[in-house]
């Protein structure tokens, strides 16, 4: 049985990832434009997608537990995107430095996930904070593969 106590504590949490992932999908449509490659461009927009889904489940848990639920990125988030911006400019939109920023990005969702997790948190909602958690985790390896394979062509 959840408290509303404990339920004001765990909508935070959600909406601190809601956050997150709205982050993650704007991020990952910055860098889809930005880059040039046709797969890579495709898999920044799966990715967005994959982060879009992510919230919107998220939502609906804030929702279930009779919260209002986070709808915006992050003033982080939004700065990172315009430095994202910045430096494409300034390295001409660089396939290495877009797929850096990516990385960094996968880097503040896998410590946001992280910290949501040692949180206590009811088990069913735990579990899909861990599924997700797990997928950032499977996207920011993919993205340092590719990134690393970059910087080897360079």
């Amino acid at each position: 049985m959840i408290t509303t106590e404990n339920a004001k504590e765990v909508i935070s949490v959600l909406n601190d990832l809601i956050e997150t992932s709205k982050d993650g999908e704007a991020g990952f449509k910055v860098c889809a434009e930005d880059v040039q490659r046709a797969d890579l461009k495709t898999l920044f927009n799966n990715r967005a997608r994959d982060c879009a889904a992510a919230a919107a489940e998220l939502q609906g848990l804030v929702r279930q537990l009779g919260g209002d639920p986070e709808s915006s990125t992050s003033v982080a988030g939004d700065l990172h995107r315009r430095w994202v911006d910045l430096k494409s400019l300034v390295t001409g939109k660089d396939e290495e430095a877009i797929l850096n920023e990516c990385e960094r990005g996968e880097d503040v969702a896998k410590k946001s996930y992280r910290n949501a997790l040692d949180k206590t948190l009811p088990a069913e909602i735990r579990a899909v904070v861990q599924r997700q958690y797990d997928g950032v985790l499977r996207n920011h390896d993919q993205i340092k593969a590719l990134r690393d394979a970059a910087r080897a062509r360079s």
